[in-house]
């Protein structure tokens, strides 16, 4: 998948749980990206965040470091 459309993706969980508290939000991306995100998808992201993350909404930079 394209790093804009990984971004995108991953923004968009991160948009659905960020009116949670801060930690169930994290804790809700984290386990989306568990169950949803096949391996290499998760993958990329780390890959992604290892580079700089740009333009990643800090739920998901936080979420990453869990799973």
């Amino acid at each position: 998948m394209t790093p804009e459309n990984m971004v995108h993706m991953a923004n968009q969980i991160a948009l659905f749980f960020a009116g949670l508290p801060h930690e169930e939000a994290v804790a809700g991306v984290a386990d989306h990206l568990k169950r949803f995100w096949e391996k290499r998808m998760r993958e990329q992201l780390a890959a992604y965040i290892a580079s700089g993350g740009a333009g990643l909404h800090k739920l998901v930079v936080e979420a990453a470091k869990q799973i």
